[in-house]
């Protein structure tokens, strides 16, 4: 019998190509859309539909909006107020595609999850490993270690091997009616307005306060922290006799602390809430702080399960609390956390 595999189908060019090449590979296939509350169902679905229509395979809506707006929305809002940078990709990742949705999926009697993501997962004896794709460009394994590691030999990503110039060509030479569909917008439940548009009409009280050196003396006034992020040079509103950037944010004081470039340089990192895809760290590896960012290496030490310390060989700029330190040997990725803490110093 061939192997059934549920597509996850956003309407966009890659999850449409990843359909159409598990199709051509064999594979019973069939697609869902998941409703998020952000979008109408119609709106949400209607493109996945088409293409689903045009290769000839059968569509599922699943309603997972309550999950969304409590576990992706509500913790991108709580981060924030906490003075937090959150990556609700890597939330979403984790709970609603390769948790709810791969469970829907598992439970329906399909195989296999598949999604347009650019990685690519590889078998090695009996264990599954997560490994950054050939398009290093369209890299999305910074978002992905968070899945589970029991998850891994249920999903599939079908673009690993491609890259982004291939997969439009494969969506035109196979008539898909989204191939000229522009690529989306990274967060997709953001407005136009970005986040502090959509953070301004969910948060009640005040949240301004004083813009502050590392000294405490105040340069001027904000209208809430939850504007600003570790790095952030444009919009400060407060000049100093050098470029000023924002290097921490104090929620608990309502400030936020300036400093000069060289002040956003830290040795170290500690990260919580870690999910580890391998058993075997080397001593040194490398470690990204930020999406497309370069890995730098370093060393790493558990604490406890889920909790490490990252030392790196040399300091790192704009190590930043509520995003996420991933760890990689050469392309796999060996896990990850989210960043709780800033080491100015090695300790």
């Amino acid at each position: 019998m061939r192997k059934r595999v549920l597509v996850a189908m956003s309407g966009g060019v890659d999850s449409s190509v990843a359909a159409l090449r598990l199709l051509e590979e064999g594979f019973d296939v069939a697609g869902v859309t998941m409703v998020l509350g952000v979008k109408t169902g119609e709106e949400v679905s209607g493109d996945a539909a088409s293409v689903c229509q045009a290769l000839g395979i059968s569509h599922y809506v699943l309603d997972v909006s309550q999950d969304f707006q409590e576990v992706v929305i509500g913790d991108f809002v709580h981060q924030y107020c906490q003075g937090k940078t959150p990556n609700p990709c890597v939330v979403c990742n984790r709970y609603i595609k390769f948790g709810k949705l791969l469970t829907y999926a598992r439970s329906a009697g399909f195989d296999f999850l598949a999604t347009g993501h650019y990685a690519r997962i590889e078998k090695r004896g009996e264990e599954y490993f997560l490994k950054r794709p050939r398009d290093r460009k369209k890299d999305q394994t910074y978002f992905l270690y968070a899945v589970q590691r029991e998850m891994l030999p249920f999903i599939l990503f079908p673009l690993a091997e491609l890259t982004k110039e291939e997969v439009r060509e494969l969506a035109v030479r196979a008539r898909l009616p989204v191939a000229e569909k522009p690529q989306s917008q990274d967060i997709c439940f953001l407005p136009r307005g970005g986040y502090r548009e959509f953070l301004t009409q969910r948060l009640e009280g005040d949240f301004s306060g004083f813009i502050v050196t590392q000294d405490g003396q105040a340069l001027g006034r904000h209208q809430g922290y939850f504007r600003y992020t570790i790095g952030q040079r444009k919009g400060l509103g407060v000049s100093g006799a050098q470029p000023l950037y924002v290097i921490a944010i104090n929620p608990e004081r309502n400030e936020v602390v300036v400093g000069e470039r060289k002040d956003l340089k830290a040795r170290g990192l500690v990260a919580s809430s870690c999910n580890f895809l391998s058993d075997n760290f080397p001593e040194r590896l490398f470690a990204q702080v930020r999406y497309l960012q370069r890995g730098r290496p370093c060393s790493v030490e558990r604490l406890d399960p889920q909790r490490v310390r990252v030392i790196f060989e040399e300091e790192v700029e704009m190590i930043t609390p509520g995003q996420s330190v991933v760890f990689y040997d050469d392309d796999t990725v060996l896990g990850g956390g989210i960043i709780t803490e800033v080491l100015k110093e090695e300790r």
